[in-house]
């Protein structure tokens, strides 16, 4: 059985329909306006149909976002779960959850062992988390930068929920990373575009032929 694999920062119908007949179960658009994958909730919103049809799972991954942004999304975009990728609390993972009925992905930002940690406060209010590459120092966004952590940190930890691995992952290295990871779910941006926000959907393709074998 293919692992669960999120394709991240979508922005149009070729990248969509090519993870969609790839097999993705969750698709993610980007609501950042720092970030090249940027995009306006009803683009993002016409874009689900294909998906919506064979039950992937839309994401709306948000950075600290504010109540407007939350309703907006919800109401135009109407999201499967919403992917918390900046310094968001449990407590604002909670309030998101019971403002909109959608799930919640937490991000958390990984570079030693002792980050792991965090994650222990956001069990219990999230459905998935996430474990990705912490950003460089002068990077402006938290995730997408094609940064990557030690994998072999994971291996052997046991989370309440089921976690995405993400950063740095790309069809060349997803295999190594599920094996030396143990991970259960795999996010991918930056690893599949041929140049910043510019998904390409023959990479798309090879990656998600490349969990496949994982």
């Amino acid at each position: 059985m293919t692992l669960p694999t999120k394709i991240c920062g979508l922005s149009t119908p070729e990248t969509v329909s090519a993870a969609v007949a790839g097999g993705v179960s969750h698709i993610g658009f980007m609501f950042f306006a720092k970030s090249p994958r940027n995009i306006a909730p009803d683009a993002a919103a016409r874009l689900t149909a294909e998906a919506r049809a064979k039950h992937v799972k839309i994401v709306a991954v948000t950075v600290d976002p504010d109540d407007e942004l939350v309703d907006r999304l919800n109401a135009v975009l109407k999201p499967d779960l919403f992917q918390l990728h900046g310094a968001e609390t449990p407590a604002r993972a909670r309030a998101i959850a019971a403002r909109t009925g959608a799930g919640i992905i937490k991000a958390l930002s990984i570079s030693t062992a002792h980050d792991l940690s965090a994650a222990k406060a956001y069990e219990a209010a999230t459905d998935h988390l996430m474990f990705d590459a912490k950003a460089p120092q002068d990077s402006e966004l938290p995730g997408g930068n094609g940064a990557r952590f030690d994998w072999t940190l994971m291996m052997g930890h046991r989370f309440q929920k089921p976690w995405f691995l993400a950063g740095g992952l790309d069809p060349w290295n997803v295999v190594d990373a599920v094996r030396l990871s143990g991970a259960p779910m795999v996010d991918v941006s930056s690893g599949v575009e041929r140049g910043p926000g510019l998904k390409d959907p023959a990479l798309i393709t090879a990656f998600l032929e490349a969990v496949s074998r994982a």
